[in-house]
């Protein structure tokens, strides 16, 4: 099984081919943020699957062209990454809501949140739909995020 990261680079090398099959290995890491050898390796491995082929357009200047494998391929990635947000969403939304029964539980209708990012993003929406404000008051309550994790603090 790939990882995620590698799939995620598979899936936007295939966007930026298909958009310009006469872009570069060194355009290609500056726009996915990567070493040159990263996504050589991708695109040595995108060939072996059949999904990429090249082509000499010049003497020194290579082609990429998108089989339909390829374009299988890319729709397959893009649908498994869509699945996967909204996997990482409604798990994010369950756990501020856990979260909020308790901090309800404790006689409150504030919380702070500790972090930023998407999944701070998320606990905000959240707890207003479940009509708790989010405040920046540190006698009540955080949520505090670690990555995609979400801790409750503050209900000794």
């Amino acid at each position: 099984m790939e990882s995620t990261n590698d799939e995620i680079r598979e899936l936007s090398l295939l966007e930026q081919i298909e958009s310009d099959p006469n872009v570069n290995q060194s355009t290609l890491a500056t726009q996915l943020g990567v070493a040159v050898g990263t996504v050589n390796w991708h695109l040595k491995r995108l060939i072996a699957k059949g999904a990429v082929k090249v082509s000499r357009a010049e003497r020194k200047k290579l082609r990429y062209i998108i089989t339909p494998e390829g374009l299988a391929l890319r729709a397959r990635l893009a649908v498994d990454y869509v699945e996967r947000s909204f996997s990482v969403y409604r798990r994010t939304r369950q756990r501020v809501k856990d979260h909020v029964v308790k901090i309800r539980h404790a006689g409150f209708d504030r919380v702070r949140i500790v972090g930023s990012g998407d999944v701070a993003d998320i606990c905000k929406l959240t707890c207003l739909e479940q009509g708790i404000s989010v405040v920046t008051d540190k006698s009540v309550p955080a949520l505090v995020l670690d990555g995609y994790k979400i801790r409750l603090e503050g209900l000794e």
